[in-house]
């Protein structure tokens, strides 16, 4: 009377340790994040830049197989976190790599606008002097207008700092409009991705409601078909 109910216990717990191994065994490792190298060239940085645009769309189309792989599987949530996990951190490191290159074309700039200033400012300096030591001959003025004023180089550094902070406000411009159009973009993903949570919900629901009533169906065939206990004597 006992042994029929005792082997549906010891089936249903070996499709469960199955699958649970089969869950186990589709577990992605999560890479550690490392510090990008430094940079050293701006050939190595508008490479990097490149690479990253280029892997940014690899990991992309990798999380959508991933995706589309998980909703077959039997622990579909698990699934659904361990491949947004692999693909924030495959993220984070090519949003360092980026930083790291940009931060070094931001440099490199401003070190060759620094460079360009104080080349400027000497040879002006050095012509000053050299006309101070040994000043060209007067002539007889053709008209009595003064000459136009000579541009000195605190001018031409108002002029460049103002130059430059239109180029900032412009860039600020283009950033904020990147950025706008990064959390647009951010938010459809956000919404998509819910309605597939939803839908995987609904799946997963089915699915049970299934199961319980294949068990339920089960159960009743296995206690409809035992043999009614003798009477004793």
């Amino acid at each position: 009377m006992t042994r029929q109910p005792k082997r549906i216990t010891a089936i249903a717990a070996s499709i469960s340790l199955t699958l649970l191994l089969g869950a186990c065994s589709n577990t992605e490792l999560v890479p550690e994040e490392t510090p990008p190298a430094p940079t050293t060239s701006a050939e190595q940085a508008e490479g990097r830049l490149a690479a990253v645009a280029a892997e940014r769309a690899a990991i992309e189309a990798r999380y959508a197989d991933r995706e589309a792989v998980c909703y077959d599987k039997f622990f579909v949530n698990r699934c659904l976190d361990e491949a947004r996990e692999v693909r924030r951190a495959a993220l984070v490191t090519q949003r360092a790599i980026e930083i790291e290159a940009s931060l070094y074309l931001r440099r490199l700039k401003v070190d060759e606008r620094d460079k360009a200033i104080a080349e400027a400012d000497a040879a002006y300096a050095e012509e000053e002097a050299r006309l101070a030591a040994d000043p060209p001959p007067v002539k007889a003025a053709a008209s009595t207008a003064p000459p136009p004023p000579r541009t000195r180089p605190a001018e031409s550094r108002v002029v460049r700092s103002q130059q430059r902070a239109q180029e900032s406000a412009a860039n600020a411009e283009k950033e904020a409009a990147e950025r706008a159009a990064n959390v647009a973009a951010y938010e459809e993903r956000r919404r998509k991705s819910e309605e597939r949570q939803k839908e995987v919900a609904r799946r997963v629901a089915e699915r049970e409601a299934k199961a319980a009533q294949r068990a339920a169906e089960e159960a009743k065939r296995v206690s409809g078909n035992q043999p009614a206990p003798a009477n004793s004597q």
